[in-house]
């Protein structure tokens, strides 16, 4: 039996890289989560925060959708 080290490490790298893209997406769409709701203790609106953040989540589903897709397909 021989592996193909190249392509192993291929998919190694894609894949870390897929997991820290979508761990910091969805940090950021809680850190905008966050920002809007201190904005909204202090009687302001942060509309753009929570746009922002509504934009990560779905970023993140997008891609996990994605994943289900290419699994299933």
């Amino acid at each position: 039996m021989k592996i193909d080290w190249e392509a192993l490490g291929s998919v190694f790298g894609v894949s870390l890289f897929a997991t820290v893209a979508l761990v910091a997406l969805f940090t950021l769409g809680l850190v905008g989560l966050s920002k809007h709701e201190a904005a909204t203790e202090q009687g302001g609106t942060a509309t753009l925060a929570r746009s922002g953040a509504y934009l990560c989540f779905g970023l993140v589903a997008a891609a996990v959708a994605y994943g289900i897709y290419l699994i299933v397909a």
